[in-house]
């Protein structure tokens, strides 16, 4: 078995991935500031080596990246470098020393579309500097792969679902309040014809990509792979089955999309804007080709189970039946 540096670990996949490495007999190192907790309880947690970096101070000094090769991994999974000038500073200290290294990017690379499902072959068009930082990184890495054989892998979640955090709403933000207005039979607002949409992805599904990833090291290196579930859901779709999971008949308005953003909270607009303007949906037929990728959960059930959890913790009103 491997020696595998997560990044990250304690975000929203390693809460999965962690515990899903040790089982599989795995040596993990769990590199974080500290300050995060992982959001499931596992026994695994007690049974990793936890090492405290601020990478932010850490990369203002340049000395993340050997710090990181320090912890000699055969592996290495990073879930949270934004930009090409933190992703080279690692990748730098690792060369020549490591198995595989396997970057978290995103489906916020592409921007807006050209024809749908996206392919992973399809031109990157970011349109804010947080796909632009994670596309300039990609292109970096698959370059060093092909010229010099640095062993990368990339990887493109969608909107991460899981326990304990509010998935992205019918809405295109993460206002929990979405989902009590529903529970309550208020009608709820969407852009445009509601068709739009989101593609979501549950974080298990995620670390399971990034497993078969590594156990199918030949398939995976040099690539980059849609991480996502099945099929993306429409605005329309997704908020008619929340007001049937709380018992409602769906009662929604449709407005011009400016209209619809301007009566939205402030605080949210932002978030909703980009969800909705990038209307999301995506291929995995490379993954399940290449690696045996098979999500467990469509987007709906990902979302559900969420919502039930949230509802449990107070966050979400329960249904007036």
């Amino acid at each position: 078995m491997s020696r595998i540096v997560v990044i990250g670990g304690s975000g929203h996949v390693g809460t999965y991935l962690v515990p899903m490495l040790v089982e599989l007999g795995h040596q993990v190192v769990n590199v974080s500031r500290g300050s995060a907790k992982p959001y499931r309880p596992h026994y695994a947690w007690a049974a990793i080596e936890n090492v405290s970096l601020d990478r932010v101070k850490e990369e203002e000094k340049g000395t993340f990246g050997q710090k990181i090769a320090d912890l000699s991994p055969d592996i290495v999974i990073d879930m949270i470098a934004f930009d090409l000038n933190s992703t080279r500073q690692v990748v730098e200290a690792l060369k020549g020393k490591i198995e595989h290294y396997l970057f978290c990017s995103s489906i916020w690379v592409y921007g807006r579309y050209v024809s749908v499902p996206s392919l992973e072959t399809d031109p990157v068009s970011p349109i804010d500097a947080y796909g632009q930082g994670k596309a300039d990184s990609e292109a970096w890495l698959m370059r060093e792969a092909r010229l010099s054989g640095f062993p990368a892998t990339c990887f493109r979640p969608g909107h991460i679902v899981g326990e304990g955090w509010v998935p992205t709403t019918p809405q295109g933000n993460s206002n929990p309040e979405v989902y009590s207005r529903i529970a309550r039979g208020e009608t709820l607002a969407l852009p445009n014809l509601g068709s739009e949409t989101l593609h979501h992805v549950h974080a298990v599904d995620v670390a399971q990509l990034i497993i078969k990833a590594i156990e199918n090291r030949s398939a995976s290196v040099g690539e980059i792979f849609n991480a996502v579930s099945d099929q993306a859901i429409t605005l329309r779709g997704y908020a008619e089955a929340v007001f049937r999971w709380f018992g409602k008949e769906p009662s929604l308005k449709f407005q011009p999309f400016d209209e619809w953003l301007a009566g939205l909270e402030p605080e949210f607009a932002e978030n909703s804007r980009g969800h909705v303007v990038r209307s999301s949906s995506h291929s995995i037929e490379k993954a399940r080709v290449r690696l045996g990728y098979q999500p467990r959960y469509s987007s709906l059930e990902a979302i559900h189970e969420s919502v039930q959890v949230l509802i449990a913790q107070g966050q979400v009103e329960s249904p007036s039946l």
